[in-house]
């Protein structure tokens, strides 16, 4: 799929929004925050930080990821309705805790887009889906390592923004990176291979991380609801507030990026919690 930036510049913006954890209720309660209350206020103040900056909208947005926490239909459609209140096109992968086959179906009728490899200016941008079937730990399939080779080989000259839903390098919490992509080293040796600039961006980690090794720059982003303590070797949540990432793709490959987050203590978690 191509899109064209709205930059004359050829920059291409996008946000990252993930980790929604929504329910069917919208006010049911995950581990001290209703996840649909903070989502909604995470889109409200895109839409402010927007109308204070007088930009234009932003060229898409990546949803990538556990968007659903009971695997209710009315979950997915609180999300399509939420993501219907900006303007730019969503895309979206399936995390560990989504129902794939569902989510499909009721955003293929909220009308979000499927695509998974997008054209954008100077830069492709591809989406893998990591969800291993009943595990927490993600895998790519043989037939999703081929996609990333496929968009390697056709378009090399294009620089790359690959999105996966579990973090591919550590981010340093030890109770966390277990649940991590478990053959991430394939997927590495592919984009090593690659010449023009790479960057993978994931979810699952619920905190802001930014990383480069071999010439790769792996980040993730804070979710919508509550947040991992960083650097935590046991499960504990963390004061910091709910978020997103705004990033800006340059033609000539490289990256600026900015985690955004709401006010401090505007939704507080239950630090008693130790798992979920």
């Amino acid at each position: 799929m191509e899109l064209k930036p709205l930059r004359q510049d050829g920059v291409v913006e996008l946000l990252q929004i993930t980790d929604t954890h929504l329910f069917a209720d919208k006010d049911a309660d995950f581990l001290g925050i209703a996840p649909w209350h903070s989502g909604q206020a995470v889109v409200n103040a895109i839409l402010e930080n927007e109308q204070l900056a007088g930009t234009q909208p932003h060229d898409l947005i990546l949803a990538t990821g556990d968007l659903s926490q009971d695997h209710s239909r009315d979950s997915y459609r609180h999300f399509s309705e939420l993501m219907s209140e900006l303007a730019p096109p969503v895309f979206w992968l399936p995390g560990n805790h989504d129902d794939a086959d569902l989510m499909q179906a009721e955003l293929d009728n909220a009308g979000i887009s499927n695509a998974k490899h997008l054209l954008c200016g100077q830069w492709q941008i591809l989406l893998l889906d990591t969800q291993l079937a009943g595990e927490t730990h993600g895998e790519l399939s043989a037939a999703q390592l081929s996609l990333l080779e496929q968009a390697i080989t056709a378009y090399p000259r294009h620089h790359l923004l690959l999105a996966v839903h579990h973090q591919a390098i550590p981010v340093g919490c030890a109770w966390l990176d277990q649940h991590n992509l478990r053959n991430a080293s394939a997927m590495q040796a592919l984009l090593v291979k690659h010449q023009a600039s790479r960057v993978v961006l994931c979810g699952h980690v619920h905190q802001g991380f930014d990383q480069r090794e071999q010439d790769i720059r792996y980040l993730a982003s804070p979710a919508t609801c509550i947040q991992f303590k960083p650097l935590s070797d046991e499960f504990v949540l963390d004061s910091m507030a709910p978020g997103w990432r705004a990033l800006s793709l340059h033609p000539d490959g490289r990256l600026s990026t900015q985690v955004w987050r709401l006010p401090p203590h505007a939704f507080e978690p239950d630090f008693s919690a130790t798992g979920y």
